[in-house]
């Protein structure tokens, strides 16, 4: 009887030390996972095109292929869905902005971006 309760005892200590070396890993892992550098070098492309469609450099259609693009090269390369909208000034002195949506599965990432 006193080998069974023993033997339970190293069992049961067992499943504990099991389940939080788990919990651990699972934890340290989720913060590698945050994938952002791949949301920076996303959001520093959709900002450098934003930029370019103001200036005049490319049309609002070639801006629509270049939004087309960066979303296809992000769900191919990254298995991430990148959707991004601009709102133009409509006035003088007013601001673009550009909400940005980012989810590859794991870790879904929201942002609003406005001019300077």
């Amino acid at each position: 009887m006193m080998g069974f309760i023993v033997s339970f005892s190293f069992f049961f200590l067992a499943m504990v030390l099991n389940q939080s070396t788990v919990v651990g890993q699972t934890t340290a892992e989720s913060v590698l996972d945050f994938p952002k550098n791949d949301i920076r070098d996303v959001r520093s492309v959709i900002i450098q095109s934003t930029s370019l469609e103001a200036a005049g450099n490319i049309s609002a259609s070639q801006g629509v292929l270049v939004q087309n693009d960066i979303e296809n090269i992000a769900l191919m390369r990254k298995n991430a869905i990148v959707n991004y909208t601009v709102t133009w000034p409509t006035q003088p002195g007013t601001q673009t902005s550009i909400n940005l949506h980012y989810n590859n599965g794991v870790t879904a990432y929201n942002e609003t971006w406005t001019s300077s």
